[in-house]
């Protein structure tokens, strides 16, 4: 790789790290291409990458972001997961690295704030954004039909009551008819 390409690679990589929410280290020793296809698919479903990264240029490219904390991360076979979702990245990684003990999960950051492993494991556990749009979507629409509910019931209660009180009325001229006869 000449000097250009590694400019560009550089370039690059800031720029996905600038455009991130969530940035996940990981050492990927002994996985075969297969298992490091199936976690790039695994990734992309979710709408994050994952990508090998050489380690000097990674801490180049960190360099003006707010992931530069995560630099002592970078020694040995390292790879990281970027997602713009702030659960995305750590959701996959986490439930992967479960499945295969050879992904092992050094840390991470969060906006600016850098997150240990532990971290990384309790941000995977949270809802995705788009759930959490999806629950307060929810809650903002129960109320509303609630309300209609509460509002026809005493309609519908008092439209019950006026036709029982109907029917007494039909049932008592019914019998004085009848009485008459």
């Amino acid at each position: 790789m000449n000097r250009d390409q590694k400019k560009d690679l550089v370039s690059s990589l800031n720029h996905q790290l600038g455009g991130s929410s969530l940035v996940v280290v990981t050492h990927y020793n002994g996985m075969t291409v297969a298992e490091m296809s199936a976690l790039r698919v695994q990734m992309r479903a979710a709408g994050a990458s994952f990508k090998v990264t050489k380690n000097r240029l990674t801490r180049l490219a960190l360099a003006g972001t707010k992931y530069t904390g995560l630099a002592s991360m970078f020694t040995g076979p390292t790879a990281i997961a970027c997602s713009k979702d702030p659960v995305a990245a750590a959701r996959v990684c986490v439930k992967y690295a479960k499945g295969n003990e050879k992904l092992v999960i050094l840390g991470g950051g969060l906006g600016d704030r850098m997150l240990d492993t532990t971290g990384i494991k309790a941000l995977a556990e949270l809802p995705s954004l788009d759930e959490l749009r999806g629950k307060l979507i929810g809650m903002i629409g129960t109320p509303a039909t609630r309300i209609a509910g509460i509002l026809q019931a005493p309609a519908g209660q008092l439209a019950r009551v006026v036709g029982a009180y109907a029917n007494k009325q039909n049932d008592a001229v019914d019998e004085t008819a009848g009485e008459a006869a």
